[in-house]
C-alpha cells in the first residue's frame, strides 16, 4: 500500500492529512516543531498561568473549507460567534461607536438603511466595490477603488489589513475581491465571524491528531525533515535527524511548511520573498458581560479587540511599525485602547505580547505572483500552504483549501 508523507503539521498539512486518511489512505504526518498547528497554535503561558493563542484567527461561517474540516475530525462546534454578521467598532478618538448589521441574504439591502451601515456613507460608496470583483491580478487596490472617506477608514481599510495582512493601499485587488467574493457579495449568512473556542488548537489541532491516530496514521512530531532526496525523475528520500525515510514508487510526499523552509528543501522552488508581521497581545483579565465577541478599534494602536470568558486579546495586522517595539511599551499602548473601548480601569492587568515577524506573505501583486501551484517538477511531490496559490490571502481558509486540493491529487496519483 502506497504512503503519503506529509511534512508539516500546520492547518495545511493536518488538512492534507485528515482528508487522505478519511479515504484510507495510509499517511506520515511529519512536524519540526515540538507542536502541531504552526501559526495556529496555542500554548501553557507561565505569565498568565493559562493557556493562550499564539494569535487571534477570525474565519467566517461561509469558509466552506474549514467548515468540511472541522466536521471530519468531529470538531463541528468548536466555533463561538452571533447567530447573524454583526460588527461593532469604536473610534477611541472621537469616541463614536457604532454597529454594522447586514441583512442575510445575497441582496444587500442593509446599505441603503442608515441605522445599519456606517455612518456617513451612502449606498453609491458600497456600489463601488464591484469594481474589486473584477480586478485584473496586476492591480493594486488603491489603483481600483478610492481609499479615502468614512466607508474606507471606518470599514474597508480594517477589513482588508486584517484580511490581507498587508497595506490596504498597495494590496493586490484580485485577492481583495476574492474575499468579497466570498464573504460581502454573498450575503451576511457567509460571513457571520466566528472564533475558535476555547484555544485553537481545541478547535483545529488536538481534535486531528486524536482523528488520524484514530484511522492509524503515523504522527511524528519534533521530526524535522532536513533535506529531500531526489533525482530528476522523483522525490527518493526524506531526510530526517534519526535516519532517511525512502520514498518508494506509488508514495506522495506533501511538503506543507513554510515557504523559507520550502526553499531549504527544494532550493529551486519560487516562494513569496517578502512578509508582514501581526502582533497579538493578551490579558489576564475577564471583559465585562455581554462584551461582543470582536469590536473593531478606529483611532488606536489596537485594531480589534477579542473577548474570551477568561481572557482580553488584541490583534494588530501590518504591524512592521510596531513589531520591534518594547513589549511593556506595547501593552499599555494596547491596554489604553481596550480600557477606553471596553469601559475598564486603566491599571494594566496581566498580559503577554506574542509577536509573529513574518506572520504572511506581502499580498501585493508583485508578491502573489510568485506563489507557486500545488503541482511540481516531481510528479510525486505536491505544495500546500496559505503562501501557494489557493486564490486567496494567506488565511486559515485559504490554508485548508491548500491542503485539501494536494490531498485530492495525492488521491489522483494513487489511483492511475
Amino acid at each position: 500500500m502506497s504512503t503519503v508523507f506529509v511534512v508539516g503539521g500546520g492547518l495545511a498539512g493536518l488538512s492534507a492529512a485528515v482528508a487522505l486518511a478519511e479515504k484510507g489512505t495510509k499517511v506520515d504526518l511529519i512536524e519540526g516543531a515540538p507542536q502541531a498547528g504552526g501559526r495556529c497554535r496555542s500554548y501553557f503561558d507561565p505569565v498568565l498561568n493559562q493557556v493562550i493563542d499564539n494569535g487571534n484567527h477570525l474565519v467566517l461561517s461561509g469558509n466552506h473549507s474549514v467548515r468540511s474540516y472541522l466536521h471530519a475530525i468531529g470538531a463541528q462546534g468548536a466555533l463561538a460567534g452571533p447567530d447573524r454578521a454583526e460588527f461593532q467598532f469604536a473610534d477611541v478618538t472621537s469616541g463614536e461607536r457604532w454597529t454594522i448589521r447586514p441583512n442575510e441574504g445575497a441582496l444587500a439591502w442593509w446599505i441603503f438603511s442608515p441605522a445599519r451601515r456606517v455612518p456617513n456613507t451612502s449606498p453609491a460608496d458600497y456600489l463601488a466595490l464591484l469594481r474589486l470583483l473584477i480586478a485584473g491580478p496586476e492591480k493594486k487596490i488603491g489603483e481600483v477603488i478610492a481609499c479615502r472617506g468614512p466607508l474606507w477608514d471606518r470599514l474597508l481599510r480594517p477589513f482588508l489589513l486584517a484580511a490581507l495582512n498587508t497595506e490596504p493601499t498597495n494590496a493586490s485587488a484580485a485577492l481583495a475581491g476574492a474575499v468579497i467574493r466570498e464573504s460581502l457579495a454573498k450575503g451576511g449568512h457567509a460571513y457571520h465571524p466566528r472564533i475558535a473556542h476555547p484555544t485553537l488548537a481545541a478547535a483545529f489541532v488536538d481534535p486531528a491528531l486524536d482523528y488520524l491516530k484514530r484511522k492509524g496514521a503515523r504522527v511524528r512530531i519534533g521530526q524535522r525533515v532536513r533535506a529531500i532526496t531526489s533525482n530528476a525523475q522523483t522525490v527518493l528520500a526524506l531526510q530526517l535527524p534519526e535516519g532517511t525515510i525512502p520514498v518508494s514508487e506509488g508514495d506522495t510526499v506533501i511538503l506543507a511548511v513554510p515557504p523559507s523552509a520550502a526553499v531549504e528543501l527544494v532550493p529551486d522552488l519560487v516562494v513569496p520573498t517578502q512578509f508582514h508581521a501581526i502582533v497579538n497581545a493578551h490579558f489576564k483579565l475577564a471583559p465585562p458581560p455581554v462584551t461582543p465577541l470582536m469590536t473593531g478599534v478606529i483611532g488606536g494602536v489596537a485594531e480589534w479587540i477579542f473577548a474570551f470568558p477568561d481572557r482580553i486579546s488584541i490583534t494588530v495586522s501590518g504591524a512592521d511599525a510596531i513589531v520591534d517595539k518594547d513589549r511593556e511599551e506595547l501593552a499599555r499602548l494596547f491596554w489604553a485602547d481596550v480600557s477606553n473601548v471596553l469601559r475598564l480601569p486603566a491599571e494594566l492587568p496581566p498580559w503577554q505580547i506574542v509577536k509573529e515577524r513574518r506572520a504572511t506573505f506581502a499580498a501585493t501583486p508583485q508578491q502573489a505572483a510568485l506563489r507557486p501551484n500545488t503541482v511540481t517538477r516531481w510528479p510525486n511531490l505536491l505544495l500546500a500552504g496559505d503562501w501557494t496559490d489557493t486564490g486567496l490571502p494567506a488565511t486559515i481558509e485559504g490554508a485548508v483549501r491548500s491542503g485539501h486540493k494536494a490531498a485530492q491529487l495525492a488521491l489522483s496519483r494513487a489511483s492511475v
